[in-house]
């Protein structure tokens, strides 16, 4: 049996070891996540300096050692760390990338996952649309590959399809009609703009060519981005606060100053 694998993988994430040496966590299509020894990497010179950075999309050729992988030989596919001089663009990278490193296991089939970060970073670095609408189509649709997919093909109570005024419910994780006993089933259930509505049967059910095709309105963003944001943190119970940063340049941006300091 060959102690040698070729795969590809993009870096999760990257740790200092030793002197001049990296530890590197990957995403890759057979393999899930994996742990990669790349020794020297650190050096300028390294043959490795590229394809082990955040973000950078490569071949690899790993040598099978007692611990872990050791990286043989490496060539670079794509990468989006090219961009690294846009803060904001990195800010919502590092956000995407944290929920994919923590749900991913070590050994798993991940080609579904793998090409839905692709895309997503490919449209977050190569194009004008909102950085906060593509999260959020990200985060919907990698909860559905998760099984969480939330139903909204129809009223999830009653299974009615021609609804003008529908609600989405964190409970039953759907749509609810405005049936009296329908909205009896989740009281905190919220009154969906007609765009958002449009938006998340989009992202549930295009395929993922498709997935970012689309724009929405400033109000129908917000309330996606809401929408989103509570169903992962239910599903996950963890809250990701990488964007917590980003609210506050927001803040700070709209009001001139540090809105936390009014002495500012």
């Amino acid at each position: 049996m060959s102690s040698y694998l070729k795969t590809q993988g993009i870096v999760l994430k990257e740790a200092y070891t030793g002197e001049a040496d990296k530890v590197i966590t990957i995403l890759s299509k057979d393999h899930g996540k994996m742990s990669v020894f790349a020794k020297g990497a650190r050096r300028p010179k390294s043959r490795l300096v590229a394809c082990t950075q955040f973000l950078c999309y490569s071949e690899f050729l790993l040598f099978k050692g007692k611990d872990m992988y050791t990286i043989s030989s490496c060539d670079v596919i794509e990468t989006f760390s090219k961009a690294s001089n846009d803060i904001i663009k990195l800010t919502y990278a590092s956000h995407i990338i944290d929920i994919v490193y923590d749900t991913v296991q070590e050994g798993q089939y991940a080609a579904k996952e793998l090409r839905l970060l692709l895309n997503t970073l490919y449209f977050l670095f190569n194009s004008d649309k909102s950085p906060d609408l593509i999260t959020c189509i990200f985060e919907i649709r990698y909860l559905c590959l998760l099984g969480y997919a939330p139903y909204v093909n129809s009223c999830i109570n009653c299974n009615e399809g021609n609804i003008k005024n529908i609600y989405f419910s964190f409970k039953k994780c759907g749509f609810l009609c405005n049936k009296y006993e329908c909205l009896l089933q989740d009281s905190s259930a919220i009154k969906l703009l007609p765009g958002t509505v449009k938006a998340l049967y989009h992202i549930v059910h295009s395929e993922t060519k498709n997935l970012f095709n689309f724009n929405v309105s400033k109000d129908v963003l917000e309330q996606l981005k809401s929408i989103s944001n509570r169903y992962l943190k239910e599903r996950f119970d963890k809250n990701y606060t990488s964007l917590d940063y980003l609210k506050k340049l927001k803040t700070t941006d709209l009001n001139g100053t540090d809105s936390k300091n009014p002495d500012n």
